[in-house]
């Protein structure tokens, strides 16, 4: 196991009627900046909640954070937060939302010129507004990290970024705020999380960590068995639950401790959506079943162990074992509703070519071993076609 320095700071509130218990967390006298999307929290009751709980505050609105959040968007939240002097700032939604605010609490205190510059790494954070967050979709675990992703529209980029500035002070996660959530939300949320785990568990396997491979295999496992459940029966508080929880565990940094880490499925998969709008999900779901077959040799013990632990496949032959765990991973997406094939989305060489191209012209090298290069993602999704 590698050695490791850990801190979670995030105080989590989980359960059913427990958002006004943010009235306890924020402190009092602030202005308050409520951050939300499309505005399902109008209609599910969740702004409801939120509204009373912020009786007593001086509270403004900041609707239309998109899905893949924009710095664009974000850029007119921080201004907003200058013009009112907000001191606070509550993120209510999923993942997209939390990304979102993380990147405007930072920019709003940001006094280098363009915020993006920490995108871009030529800057670093150096002070951030507080935040808390009311999580409405199980997904990205950002209600229990200190990452983002931003995507910059003007120039089609995708890129995460990451600070222990900007940890929630709070999350609270109450399992029914995801009971209406649309299947395919909750299917993309259901992968999200999958290829979350994966991305620290299926390496290449130098370091003895059985304690990280027994807790990503758990929370692997609650995905494959109360995931399907979720699609046929929404409102089952139990299902929810644990779907939420699993989320938050799939990126809150407890399983990333002392292991290697790849997140090659991830950053190609950024570009996908940079270029062409897809899900990010969906985009999850096509490439790592081409990550896994590609460095299969790099992987494979790992991927046999996923095979036995997860799927409950015993294969005599390595080769088999892998294939089957592979075919396994698909299906399972497959399942939810979630197509793994770049042809599914109308997408085909052009799209390979360009993802290709944009990587190596980044000098981008990713993967646990640092040798996938733009010409390593071309094979990649080739087999995704």
């Amino acid at each position: 196991m590698k050695n490791f320095s850990f801190a979670n700071p995030v105080k989590i509130i989980f359960g059913k009627d427990t958002i006004k218990e943010i009235a306890n967390e924020i402190p009092k006298g602030s202005k308050v900046l409520v951050t939300y999307g499309g505005g399902s929290i109008k209609k599910n009751g969740v702004f409801d909640q939120v509204s009373k709980a912020l009786s007593g505050y001086e509270r403004y609105e900041f609707a239309g954070i998109e899905p893949n959040p924009h710095y664009e968007t974000c850029m007119k939240a921080a201004r907003l937060i200058k013009e009112k002097g907000v001191d606070f700032v509550l993120a209510v939604g999923g993942g997209s939302v939390i990304d979102a605010t993380k990147f405007i609490v930072m920019a709003a205190c940001f006094e280098d010129g363009d915020p993006w510059q920490v995108m871009e790494r030529k800057a670093t954070i150096k002070k951030a507004l507080p935040f808390g967050s009311i999580l409405t979709l199980a997904a990205t675990g950002s209600e229990m990290n200190s990452g983002a992703v931003i995507t910059k529209a003007a120039t089609q980029e995708k890129i995460a970024f990451n600070s222990p500035l900007v940890f929630p002070q709070f999350s609270v996660l109450d399992p029914t705020t995801t009971y209406t959530l649309p299947s395919k939300q909750t299917s993309n949320g259901i992968v999200d999380t999958f290829v979350h785990v994966a991305e620290q568990y299926l390496t290449h396997s130098k370091e003895d960590t059985l304690l990280q491979d027994y807790m990503a295999e758990a929370v692997l496992k609650t995905l494959i068995i109360e995931g399907p459940k979720a699609l046929k029966d929404p409102h089952s508080y139990d299902v929810r639950a644990n779907l939420m929880w699993a989320s938050t565990w799939g990126l809150n940094g407890w399983i990333a401790k002392g292991v290697d880490e790849d997140w090659a499925t991830h950053m190609i998969g950024h570009e996908i959506t940079a270029f062409y709008g897809v899900d990010h999900g969906q985009t999850l779901a096509i490439v790592l079943p081409g990550v896994m077959e590609i460095l299969r040799e790099q992987k494979a013990k790992k991927i046999i162990r996923m095979g036995k632990e997860v799927f409950g496949i015993n294969e005599s032959s390595d080769e088999a074992a892998i294939n089957k765990t592979i075919k396994a991973v698909e299906d399972f997406f497959e399942s939810l509703d979630i197509k793994t094939h770049l042809s599914e989305y109308g997408l085909g060489e052009e799209a390979v070519e360009k993802i290709s191209k944009r990587l190596n012209d980044r000098g981008w090298k990713l993967g646990e071993c640092q040798n996938i290069t733009g010409d390593v993602a071309k094979k990649i999704l080739e087999t995704r076609r």
